[in-house]
């Protein structure tokens, strides 16, 4: 299989998404001491991000995962959500905390939370590592974010381009 030589310019280094992570993982872990918490990952893109911040929560919580797809094979987001995988976990009066990799237009977040809400959660709330502001198409602001970017494509922890560049420890942008 060839390998495709981008030049790959690091916009977040493994060192600063390190350092991010740890502090939301304290302030979630104050925000839901004493309580139950199901952390829902939303694959594939956030898979590296749960499992870094899982980490460093300090609180006992259970990890569940769902799939959706809002992009295909282009790099823009196609405004259509399906969902592809559901939760394996019963949700009914527990505390959701959402983690996703991105938002950008916040359609997805926002079907996510609406799905969730109709299986009556005590509460649910987002986190992502990455949030694309100046992409919102609606009044959508998650509970924790990680980071502002600019509106680039990005790759790297865990955040793929057709499937590659996953594994990559940072967040990275591949020039226009």
């Amino acid at each position: 299989m060839g390998e495709t030589n981008l030049q790959i310019q690091v916009l977040i280094s493994a060192e600063e998404i390190a350092t991010r992570v740890g502090q939301l993982g304290k302030e979630i872990s104050g925000d839901y001491a004493g309580d139950d918490l199901v952390v829902v990952g939303i694959l594939r893109g956030a898979f590296v991000f749960v499992s870094e911040l899982i980490r460093q929560i300090t609180i006992p919580l259970e990890v569940d995962f769902m799939a959706v797809s809002s992009y295909g094979p282009s790099t823009k987001t196609s405004g259509v959500v399906r969902l592809l995988k559901d939760l394996d976990t019963a949700v009914e009066g527990r505390n959701l905390l959402i983690v996703e990799d991105i938002i950008d237009t916040g359609l997805t977040l926002s079907y996510l939370q609406q799905v969730l809400l109709s299986r009556n959660p005590a509460s649910i709330k987002t986190a992502v590592l990455l949030d694309k502001v100046e992409r919102r198409q609606i009044d959508f602001s998650p509970d924790y974010i990680g980071f502002t970017i600019p509106d680039r494509f990005v790759i790297g922890y865990g955040i793929d381009h057709n499937q590659r560049y996953r594994e990559l420890p940072y967040v990275g942008v591949v020039p226009e």
